[in-house]
């Protein structure tokens, strides 16, 4: 079976680092119905008392103007690509030698497995390494 990989628009908010300072940014996009499938949040070591929280996907013109109400909006620095396949021993060896062989550094990777299946976002600095990131991890099976 051969990787499903699409690009995934990020969305980005400033949080406080307290108890609950995570749900109280998620609590708009919640009560507006917004169904995330990504989420991803940590301190900001560079800003104390701050945060930053990440997530996808936002979709349709209502979730977006209540993203950033909330105070998210859409990352211009991270380029992502979620990818999806079937859990395989070595995936993760595989997809990132794939990588590095076609001169492919990226920012992060993270995967999580589900049962058969695993999903991966993989952030790249420019749309471009996207781009050819893509293509070379399509190619995988």
């Amino acid at each position: 079976m051969k990787l499903k990989v699409t690009r995934v628009e990020i969305w980005t908010a400033t949080i406080a680092d307290r108890a609950g300072g995570t749900a109280d940014r998620l609590a708009l996009l919640s009560k507006a119905g917004v169904n995330l499938e990504m989420l991803i949040a940590r301190r900001a070591p560079n800003r104390p008392g701050r945060g930053v929280v990440q997530v996808a996907p936002i979709n349709g013109a209502k979730a977006r103007r209540v993203a950033r109400a909330g105070g998210f909006k859409p990352s211009k620095t991270a380029h992502r690509l979620r990818i999806e396949g079937p859990d395989r021993r070595g995936m993760s060896g595989k997809m990132t030698r794939a990588l590095g062989n076609a001169g492919i550094s990226f920012r992060s990777i993270s995967a999580m497995k589900l049962g058969g299946k695993f999903v991966a976002y993989l952030s790249l600095d420019k749309s471009a390494h996207a781009t050819k990131a893509a293509a070379v991890l399509r190619r995988l099976s």
